[in-house]
């Protein structure tokens, strides 16, 4: 029998809100708030030691040795987002949505 490879993990998942209904309105803008967000995960997932496991479109699906560190991280990543959404037009505005396991 193969020893199994077992260990702790918090697992963070991000998409953006309404991306459907952006895309359809202007593709442009909605390919750069995806190019935003995916940024911010980066960013935010290296300074908590987490790592990509995978992006899909407008999501992304993260990994953590700790719940803490998920939580920071998502922490982080409203923060860089609210702080966008402040100077941005509307049209530039988006939210998104975090889950933690």
């Amino acid at each position: 029998m193969a020893a199994e490879d077992r260990h702790l993990a918090a697992i963070l998942f991000s998409d953006i809100c309404g991306s459907s209904r952006i895309m359809g309105a202007d593709e442009k803008q909605a390919l750069n708030i995806i190019e935003m967000h995916n940024n911010c995960i980066e960013s935010a997932t290296s300074m908590h030691g987490g790592r990509v496991i995978k992006k899909m479109g407008d999501g992304a699906l993260v990994e953590f040795p700790s719940a803490v560190n998920a939580v920071q991280c998502a922490v982080e990543m409203q923060k860089a987002i609210s702080d966008h959404n402040e100077g941005a037009p509307e049209n530039e505005r988006f939210q998104i949505r975090i889950g933690i396991h």
